[in-house]
This record gives structure tokens, sequence and C-alpha cells, in this order.
């Protein structure tokens, strides 16, 4: 029985503007490996892609192909709206194989569909794309063309649905929870990680009416000197007076994210930490505040910058990017970024995650919100005190 999370013909037009943008991009043949974007053209939705697996989107076929391993096929039937017919699994001597290779089972697939002289795109920097299968596809189909496909189908996927953003709206009911549960467990004295567990515990579990899903990032949680970066975690060692604990969490519903990042600090803070959080909240709050649809992405971060520049605080990373729908290892939708030179102009359905973290030698604050573009503005879809979290 099969469990799509969206109407058949939702799925079909996101595979027409596929389609659209792919001739102009005088392509014929495109080959989608990302997780995200096979979920998005077709619902597929297994933790299968540690294992050559992709959707093929070809002009002259209504469906997509979808590829991948033996065992991994009654997931593409369960997970999917297409028909026996477009589910095409390979024999498990393909995998791990030093004899054979799974794009050389993709190539045939190609060659049934007489694409093996036409111009052919792959996700060439998409994380599970790797060189080894791109060059076994040219071997294979050595009369095709190739093109760069990568973000084709990720720039169509910026602006959401109504039914998309419901599911982020779903998620962030639960993220809001997981940061209450952080705030409650995290003391002087609390191992990280028995907190980092209940917080995790707390993300799955969700509500009574609805569960959530694994995020793409593990919840991020460094505390003392570790907040001078943003990418590390919880460890076992126990909270101390006077840390400062960042919290960058996010809830999952059917793959949607909304991610929340806050700070909190334990007993005595030091006044450096207490104004570069000050800092943080104004600029966010000023920035978001200043959105409106037609400006372009620069323009965000413009307004950021004046409002921190009084302080003496410099951030020189973007200050936020497009996100939703994804799998591990990120959120991130790799399009649009909040950052000078970014032109992108600001429509609504899009969502993205505005995280301006000042991070110094020493210690760090990071509050961010993720945002709906809306008609008027910017709605964020959390409503979760934006000041320094205290303890």
């Amino acid at each position: 029985m099969k469990t799509l999370n969206f109407t058949v013909e939702e799925y079909r037009e996101r595979v027409r503007k596929t389609k659209e943008s792919m001739m102009e991009k005088g392509i014929d043949c495109l080959i989608v490996t990302d997780p995200a974007n096979m979920n998005y053209l077709t619902g597929f939705d297994g933790w299968s892609f540690y294992v050559h697996q992709g959707v093929i989107v070809l002009l002259d076929q209504e469906n997509p192909l979808w590829y991948g391993r033996g065992q991994d096929g009654n997931a593409a039937r369960l997970t999917t709206y297409l028909d026996e017919a477009d589910i095409y699994p390979y024999a498990d001597d393909y995998v791990n194989s030093t004899e054979k290779h799974p794009f050389e089972f993709v190539a045939d697939i190609l060659k049934k569909y007489k694409q093996d002289k036409k111009c052919i795109a792959t996700e060439t920097d998409a994380y599970y794309f790797s060189a080894k299968a791109q060059a076994v596809l040219e071997k294979n189909l050595p009369d095709a063309t190739f093109k760069d496909g990568y973000n084709l189908v990720n720039w169509v996927k910026i602006i959401k649905s109504p039914a998309e953003i419901a599911y982020m709206e779903k998620a962030a009911v639960i993220v809001q929870l997981a940061m209450q549960k952080a705030y409650d467990v995290i003391d002087i004295g609390v191992r990280q990680c028995d907190a980092a567990a209940e917080v995790i515990k707390t993300l799955i579990k969700g509500t009574d009416e609805f569960g959530g899903d694994y995020a793409s990032i593990v919840p991020l949680m460094p505390s003392g000197v570790r907040t001078s970066t943003p990418h590390l975690s919880w460890t076992d060692e126990t909270y101390k007076d006077g840390d400062t604990v960042i919290l960058e969490l996010a809830g999952n519903y059917r793959r949607y994210h909304c991610p929340m990042s806050r700070t909190m600090i334990l007993g005595n803070a030091s006044d450096k930490v207490k104004s570069l959080g000050a800092t943080v909240s104004e600029g966010l709050t000023a920035a978001l505040e200043g959105i409106r649809p037609g400006m372009m992405c620069e323009e965000v971060e413009r307004i950021w910058a004046k409002t921190i520049e009084k302080s003496g605080f410099v951030k020189d990373s973007r200050i936020g990017y497009s996100m939703g729908l994804n799998y591990p290892p990120d959120w991130g939708e790799h399009t649009a970024s909040l950052r000078p030179g970014d032109h992108t102009v600001l429509q609504p359905g899009m969502t993205f995650h505005m995280i301006p973290g000042i991070w110094l030698d020493d210690c760090g604050v990071d509050t961010s919100e993720a945002f709906v573009v809306t008609e008027d503005g910017a709605r964020p879809f959390c409503h979760f005190r934006r000041e320094l979290l205290v303890k």
C-alpha cells in the first residue's frame, strides 16, 4: 500500500517544472542522485543513499524512472507514485563490487530509452554522486554529451507549496518543544550527553498528534570554549558555572525541517557573552522585520550588517540560507544565501534559516529563526523567546 506525502498531481507538477528547466538548459535526460531531490520528484524515502540510487527524468517520458539496490525496490513501490514499469532494481552483486558498477546498470537503462546519443546531465556536486559514477557513465555512453545538472532541481523546489509549508509548521512545533526541553534539563553539574538524549527524544517523539522524523544534522550543543566554533556538539563532560551553551536544533516532519538556534548561559557568564547576545538578537530582529518580497538576498544581509555596525562585532560569513526538505548531512538547499553578492529575489513561498551567529576566539552566540517569505514580509515559523536563555 503506497504512503504518499503529497498528491500525485503535486508530484507531477514538480516534474513538469523540472522538465521545463531541463529544456531551457538543453538537457534531454537528468539523473538525480540527491536523496532530497529524489523525494521531491517522486516521494522516495529510504535510508539507502549509501549505495548508488537515483531518479531519471526524461523529457519524452511522463514519469521519472527509479533505480536502486534490489532490496530497496519495495521502498520505491511503497513511497513513490511511480508505476511498476518505472522501477528498476539492480542485483546485489553490483554493491561494493570491483568487477561491475551500478552506473553500468544505469547506462543500460538509458540505452533502452534511446538516450545514449542525447544530452545527459548529472548532479556533479551532490553528496552521494561519485567521480567513479560519472566516469563509468561516460565510458558506457561514449556518444552522449554530458552537462552539469547540479542544483537544477534545488532551484525548482526553492518555492514551497502550501502543503510543504504546513509540514514545516509542524516541524516548528516540534523544535520549540525540544528547545524548551533543552532549557529545562541543561544545568550546572548535568552531563552534556544526558541533556542531548532528552533533546533527541523530544525531537523524535513530537506531539500526541504527530511525531518527528530524524533531522539531517544532529543537535549541535557545544558548551564553554567549544562555542567558539559552530559545528561541535555534546561531550560526556558536565556543564559548569559560567558556561555558554549553544543549541542548534531542528524539528523534522516528513523530511521537512524547521531549524532554530538559541544560546544559554549558566550561572556567572561573562559580560562579553551578554553583549554579544544582545547584538545578535538585535540584528536578527531588524533583518527579519526588514524583509519584503522583491528584495534581493544581499539586501537582507545589509540590514543586519548596518544594525550591528555600532557594536564593533564583525561577522564574515553568510547570515542565512534556503532550507526545507532534505536528508543527511544538511538541511540547507544549496541555493540562495543571505550574503553580499547574492542577487536572488525573494518570493512568497521561499523558506530560509536566518542564523547570524558570531563566534569569537573563546566564545560564541548563535540565535536564529526559520521563516517563510510572504506577500507582506517574513513570517517566522517559531515563537520562542529570542534573547539569551539565562539559568
